[in-house]
Parts: structure tokens; sequence; C-alpha cells
């Protein structure tokens, strides 16, 4: 395919269910390929739905000086730990969710600039700063109920992490316009880009990159999505990628 003729310049890894294992750890095969590929002059940059307090220790670990793209793109995060860029949720529309979450007794998430909250809101509630909100829903005539009720209003870019909820971020603010700022910075094109992930919150960027690359373990419209399929997260399938089309 003509994607793959570029230069692989940075990989965009998504965290939950990609580079993580179920037990929420790296893989040293995961480890060792992110340092070779590094070695090799390859940017990795961590791109996720998690916010900087829950994946700051893992790009540490991993010795990463890059950016972090983070809460879905809603942040982007500087080598030296600066702030580069935040795009909010009102709290309007976080109250409006968190109504809709309590009509129909679903459980969710919230993530503001300082903490993310579980089925609970901090008594400041309308005195924070709101990235994201998310549903956890088993049911899947609430959930189809709750994507209409939030596609309608037309003020949200909505995706997943996983296959039971509904991740909600300001309208137009996904992982992939987070990479196009990242490559802006580091003077590269999307096209430099390899980008792996397994849900609808990867798939912006998994289409947008010069080489999209599914989960093994990905939902189907993703792997659909994708030019290539690794292994699963439970068989270090970032590693086998890195091993395919970087070094």
């Amino acid at each position: 395919m003509e994607k793959h003729l570029a230069d692989v310049k940075l990989i965009a890894l998504d965290m939950d269910g990609t580079l993580l294992n179920d037990h929420h750890e790296v893989s040293e095969e995961n480890k060792s390929a992110i340092k070779e590929a590094e070695a090799k002059g390859a940017t990795v940059v961590l791109s996720t739905g998690r916010s900087l307090n829950t994946c700051r220790d893992y790009a540490v670990s991993l010795e990463l000086s890059s950016y972090l793209v983070t809460v879905n793109g809603s942040e982007i995060w500087g080598p030296s730990g600066e702030l580069v860029e935040r795009n909010q949720v009102s709290t309007d529309h976080m109250q409006w969710m968190w109504d809709l979450s309590k009509e129909h007794k679903t459980g969710f998430w919230a993530i503001s600039t300082d903490g993310t909250w579980h089925d609970e809101m901090p008594e400041d509630f309308h005195g924070k700063q709101w990235l994201k909100f998310g549903f956890n829903i088993e049911d899947d005539l609430i959930r189809e109920k709750i994507m209409n009720d939030l596609s309608a209003r037309q003020a949200f870019e909505i995706s997943n992490s996983s296959p039971v909820n509904i991740e909600v971020n300001a309208i137009g603010i996904n992982k992939a316009k987070g990479l196009r700022n990242v490559c802006e910075l580091l003077g590269i094109s999307m096209d430099n880009v390899m980008a792996v992930g397994d849900s609808l919150n990867d798939m912006a960027m998994i289409k947008e990159a010069g080489l999209g690359i599914a989960m093994g373990n990905a939902q189907p419209a993703v792997k659909e999505a994708a030019d290539w399929v690794t292994g699963t997260n439970n068989e270090s399938g970032v590693a086998q990628a890195i091993r395919k089309w970087v070094l």
C-alpha cells in the first residue's frame, strides 16, 4: 500500500487494551521494542483517554521524553512536563451528561484538570475545569438511547474505550487532532506516524496516520479501518507491530 512508504518517525500508542496487558502492565517485549525504536530515531508518544495523572508513571518508566496526548486529545503535554494545549467541555454540558447518567442509572466517570471522578462528583463541581465525561453502560438499549441523545446535540466528540462505554469530549477533539499538533511541533507529517489502538477513541488516529494498526483484541470497526492487525494486548501486539514496520 502507498501509505507505508513514508518513514515511521512517530509511534503513537494507545494504553488500555493496547500497550498495557489486561493486568495494566507493559510487557518486557513491548518495553524493549520501544527502546529499540527510539534508539533508531523514532519518537514514541502515548496517546490515551487517560489523564496525565494516570499515565505519567508509565511514560516515566518507559523513559519517554516526548509529548503526551491525554484525555483523547483534550490535553497535550510537552517533553518538559509543560501544558501545550487544553480543550475543555463546558460545565453546562457536563451537568447535562451527569443528569443523563442519573436518569438512566448508568455508571460514569469524569475527568477534570485535577482529578478523575467515578460515579460521584466533587462538591465544587462548578468550580472545576472539565475535560471528558464517560458513561459505563452494560445495557445495549440504554447505550443506544444515550448515544442518540448525545449525537442530537451536535456538540460532542463521541467515542468509546470499550464496547460497553461511551466517551465524550469537546466537539472536534480526538487523538488524531492531538497528534496532528504534535507532528507540527516536531516538523513531521501524519504520513510519518504509526498509530496503534483498539477502540473507537483510536479510530481517528488510525485512519489519519500513515500506518494505522489495530490490536488483535480491537473492536471490529477499528480492525476494518486499520492497515494491519497485530497481536492482542496480552501477546505484546505493540512489539510485534514495531518489529514489523519500524525495526
